[in-house]
């Protein structure tokens, strides 16, 4: 669902603040935010950017953001797109939802035309990179000091799917979700 500030401040701040040591935020370039007042300000800087395009991730059984994600790097013409900014809760992380959340933005890329989908992560985020796999992401490489995040140099592994691969993909899925 789009991100709507007002709407999904509340559940995402208290969600996010189950993780007392803040490492979901570790390998973001934002966060963690000491305040839910901070954190409005911040979701309201970012809601209505046409790049990155951000979403909140609901949990069907009680309706509550949970998680949030973004596509972002959009180039229609060469039909390139990116998924980041993703910051699942403790509630989402290693859940059904979260692995249908990500069904979901793939089906929406190759279903609109995208020929590339995207994953880049911190190297050093393992729990990225075991994700993106885990996912159905080719490992294509690392771009070294690729940026600088938190002061630090940032190496950025790279991971992506192509239209080619996504029927195969689509269809391991589907019998997932079935099973």
């Amino acid at each position: 669902m789009p991100l709507n500030s007002n709407k999904h401040c509340d559940d995402l701040y208290s969600s996010q603040s189950i993780d007392k040591e803040g490492a979901n935020w570790m390998y973001l370039p934002y966060g963690p935010f000491k305040s839910k007042n901070t954190y409005l300000r911040w979701l309201k800087e970012i809601e209505n950017k046409d790049d990155p395009v951000f979403f909140a991730v609901i949990r069907k059984s009680d309706n509550k953001a949970i998680g949030l994600t973004s596509f972002l790097r959009i180039n229609i013409k060469f039909g390139v797109i990116e998924v980041g900014h993703i910051n699942f809760s403790p509630l989402l992380q290693k859940t059904l939802e979260a692995t249908e959340a990500m069904f979901l933005m793939m089906k929406w890329v190759f279903e609109n035309g995208f020929r590339r989908y995207e994953w880049k992560c911190n190297v050093e985020n393992l729990r990225s990179r075991k994700a993106a796999q885990r996912l159905g992401f080719s490992y294509e490489g690392v771009f070294r000091q690729m940026s600088i995040s938190k002061g630090k140099n940032r190496n950025t592994a790279w991971f992506a799917m192509i239209d080619k691969e996504w029927k195969k993909i689509k269809k391991a899925y589907e019998i997932y979700f079935e099973g």
